[in-house]
């Protein structure tokens, strides 16, 4: 499994609803958060190492009622804080 993050923009007003519909429907979400910024909300989803990114990007999240953009950051490594490093 691997971890990526997606910075998702929705239309105005529609943040709540777009966060709610991705919590019930992308079994791939771990956490959703919403955020200030040029963005509404943060996903982190966790994929199989198969997985296509930009078709799982494209397919699940684009898709969703309500949003706008989308950002995607692909990780690398988690680290445990500061004495994990």
């Amino acid at each position: 499994m691997r971890a990526i993050f997606v910075q998702i923009k929705c239309e105005m007003g529609q943040a709540y609803r777009t966060a709610q519909e991705a919590a019930d429907t992308i079994a791939e979400l771990s956490e959703l958060f919403s955020t200030s910024g040029q963005y509404d909300l943060l996903g982190k989803f966790y994929l199989d190492a198969d997985q296509d990114t930009g078709l799982f990007v494209t397919q699940k999240i684009q898709k969703l009622p309500g949003v706008r953009d989308t950002y995607t950051l692909i990780a690398f490594n988690a680290f445990g804080g500061a004495k994990g490093l």
